[in-house]
């Protein structure tokens, strides 16, 4: 459902078929303003070349994610973060925080998350096939907004 299909091509060479990001199910926000304390303070932070780099990741696999900068996810110490969620918070799946991201290897990894995560019909992203690196660096799972709570 993720991949982009092979399918009829129109006249400008565009597939008939292909989702855009905008209709994208799954949303990827990174941290634009995320460092790491060896980084320093100067601009642009590693954050927002990571952000850039999510979004290459996404189309070299050929994965219809909606790519998003967005300035602090407050896990300042565990930085460099992101997070993975459906595109409409009106479904009742889960976002996933991640953080202690490596910006020269993780972007692919987080495509795969969000791979995996569309994929998935209850609404949580799949333990296996997650990326070690979305493992190790869950730093949250949230519910969705109409969560009922568990049951004791």
């Amino acid at each position: 459902m993720f991949e982009r299909p092979t399918s009829e091509l129109s006249d400008d060479g565009v597939a008939l078929d292909e989702r855009s990001e905008a209709e994208a199910q799954t949303c990827v926000l990174v941290c634009i303003s995320c460092r790491r304390p060896e980084d320093g303070e100067a601009y642009p932070r590693p954050g927002a070349a990571f952000a850039e780099a999510v979004r290459q990741a996404g189309e070299a696999a050929g994965v219809a994610v909606a790519v998003q900068r967005v300035r602090c996810l407050g896990n300042c110490k565990r930085g460099l973060s992101a997070l993975v969620r459906r595109a409409d918070s009106a479904t009742q799946s889960w976002t996933y925080v991640f953080g202690d991201l490596d910006p020269a290897h993780d972007a692919a990894a987080l495509i795969e998350g969000a791979r995996l995560f569309d994929g998935s019909e209850d609404g949580f992203m799949p333990w296996r096939g997650r990326p070690s690196c979305l493992k190790r660096g869950v730093v949250a799972r949230i519910p969705p907004l109409a969560f009922p709570g568990d049951a004791e």
